[in-house]
């Protein structure tokens, strides 16, 4: 009988030796699985994330212009998925596969067979569709060329294999309803941007109205003390100066509600919540555009908005539009170009600035970001807490 010391030695024997029986065992699976991922047989990439990433930039498979016309085209194609499949033109196979030396009985097996691989097919193709969602239009193609290839390959026998017509249709049934759906996101997306707008302008309209009128009551509040002034033979400068900004007030509040063109560009950061060098670049027609920038600073973000400049144009909707094409190539979402969050330092965008008007009475190239360095060293170390951030120099820069 081995002693205590033996029947350890023994285990620990054992153990290694599994150890190294799975690892060998490991090294093999994993050489195989590159095998068959770099051929590309019997393999279907079904991550969607890293599919997207691969892919890129979602391009219509089949453009047209509004998803009401995807639904035409759908229709269409589910119409002529139908006619194939009632034509038996769905899927090839042989007539002349024998089963107990009886070719009747050959053909009603593969009769059977085939519309039993059918089945699958088109289960498979059906259920790609109930789960397509925007840009994982790839995956879903891949799954049923997949399931093509399992067909052909048990029917090989009996020649059997979905028909390339049949095939060629469920395929663009795919990628017009990835296309639907893109396009139906996009639309939703333009109709909340221009409610969007349509609010924004209503509150501006209302602003200019309620400060004109305001600016009404004071100017005729001062013609009539003028004029009280003026009948007991007297004069007073301060209130005639104080008549003529209002007149110059008031035209510039009319010029503001007649040319929608006008309005304020701002440059805004978030350390905190975007990270260095990123920056959003906007247009508001506010009479107090620090106002958009408190909204925009809202329950949506962690921290508040710092502000670079507030640059008054009259012609703001040009501006805003030639900066957003200048940092095109810089924005953060490359899949819709409407978002205005670009990698851009405030230096980069105060130098195109500087190019298009010519003089900026001020600019803060530096962002405090006070919520943010008042909150990062107290994260906690499990919620990925940073290095305590070193003082940063809090100078400002303008012209």
């Amino acid at each position: 009988m081995p002693t205590d010391g033996a029947g350890i030695a023994g285990a620990s024997l054992g153990a290694s030796a599994r150890i190294t029986f799975l690892e060998t065992e490991n090294a093999e699976l994993r050489a195989r699985l590159a095998l068959v991922s770099s051929s590309g047989a019997g393999y279907v990439e079904l991550d969607d994330a890293r599919v997207l990433q691969d892919v890129g930039i979602y391009r219509y498979h089949h453009p047209l212009e509004n998803a009401a016309l995807y639904r035409e085209r759908l229709e269409s194609i589910e119409t002529q998925i139908a006619e194939v499949v009632t034509t038996s033109r769905a899927i090839v196979k042989s007539n002349l596969f024998t089963f107990d030396n009886s070719l009747a009985k050959g053909r009603r097996m593969t009769d059977d067979l085939s519309r039993l691989m059918l089945r699958a097919y088109n289960a498979e193709a059906d259920n790609s569709i109930r789960s397509l969602r925007v840009g994982n239009v790839l995956t879903a193609k891949r799954r049923l060329e997949a399931s093509r290839t399992a067909i052909a390959k048990i029917g090989s026998l009996m020649e059997m294999r979905i028909s390339d017509e049949f095939h060629d249709l469920r395929i663009e049934e795919i990628e017009l309803t990835a296309d639907w759906l893109m396009k139906r996101q996009e639309e939703k997306e333009a109709e909340r941007e221009e409610r969007a707008k349509l609010r924004e302008e209503r509150r501006v309209e209302k602003e200019l109205a309620e400060e004109r009128a305001r600016l009404d009551k004071e100017h005729q509040h001062l013609v009539n003390a003028l004029n009280a002034i003026r009948a007991a033979g007297n004069e007073d400068p301060d209130l005639e100066l104080r008549l003529a900004e209002l007149d110059t007030a008031i035209a510039e509040n009319d010029y503001r509600a007649a040319n929608i063109r006008a309005g304020y560009i701002y440059v805004i950061s978030n350390r905190g919540a975007f990270g260095e060098d990123v920056v959003k670049i906007g247009l508001t027609r506010r009479l107090e555009p620090t106002d958009r920038v408190a909204e925009l600073s809202g329950a949506s973000v962690p921290f508040r908005f710092d502000i670079h400049t507030l640059f008054f144009s009259e012609d703001a909707v040009t501006l805003e539009n030639e900066l957003h094409k200048h940092f095109a190539a810089q924005a953060l979402n490359q899949a819709n170009l409407r978002k205005e969050f670009f990698f851009a330092s405030p230096a980069e965008v105060r130098e195109v600035l500087m190019e298009k008007v010519g003089n900026l009475l001020e600019f803060r190239e530096h962002a405090d970001a006070t919520e943010f360095m008042q909150s990062v060293n107290r994260w906690p170390e499990s919620r990925g807490r940073v290095q305590r951030i070193p003082p940063t120099d809090t100078s400002n820069t303008g012209n």
